[in-house]
C-alpha cells in the first residue's frame, strides 16, 4: 500500500501525476458529446454511429446494423434515415437491380444489389470534430 501524505487528508482531491497517466481525455467524452449534440442538427447517440462508421467507405444496412449490434429496423428507423434527412448520410449506391447487359449476365439474386450508404463530408468533418475537441485542439463549448 502507497504512503500517503498528511498534508493531502484534509483535500477533496488530488491529481495523479501527469507522468504516471499516459492518455485521460476521454474524461471529457460526455461534454464533447453534448457539445455536438447541442450545436449541430444530431443526437448523441447519432454521433457514435458516426464515429463508428467513419472507417466504412459504404455499408449496407444488413452489414452495420449486425456490426453496430442493432437490429436492421431500429438501425434504419432512429439513425440512418434521420441522418439521410440531415445531409449526413448518402446513398452510396442506389441500385436495387441491373441495369445494364454485362450487370444482368452475372446476376445472382436481387441482394446483390442492395443500398449501400456511405457518410457524407459533412459527417466526415463533424466526426474529425468531435475527434480534435476530445484531444484537447479545439474548445468545449456546451450550451447551458
Amino acid at each position: 500500500m502507497p504512503k500517503h501524505s498528511k498534508k493531502s487528508m484534509f483535500r477533496d482531491f488530488k491529481m495523479k501525476n501527469p507522468d504516471t497517466i499516459s492518455r485521460s481525455y476521454l474524461k471529457y467524452i460526455r461534454l464533447v458529446q453534448r457539445d455536438i449534440a447541442g450545436n449541430y442538427d444530431v443526437t448523441e447517440s447519432q454521433m457514435n454511429f458516426m464515429i463508428f462508421a467513419y472507417d466504412y467507405e459504404f455499408f449496407t444496412l444488413d452489414r452495420i446494423s449486425n456490426d453496430y449490434f442493432t437490429s436492421k429496423a431500429q438501425t434504419a428507423k432512429k439513425i440512418i434515415y434521420p441522418l439521410q434527412t440531415s445531409g449526413y448520410i448518402y446513398k452510396y449506391y442506389d441500385k436495387l437491380s441491373p441495369s445494364g447487359y454485362e450487370e444482368a449476365m452475372f446476376y445472382e439474386s436481387k441482394f446483390n444489389y442492395r443500398v449501400r450508404y456511405a457518410l457524407t463530408q459533412k459527417a466526415r468533418l463533424l466526426v474529425q470534430k468531435f475527434y480534435r475537441k476530445l484531444e484537447g485542439e479545439e474548445q468545449i463549448s456546451v450550451p447551458i
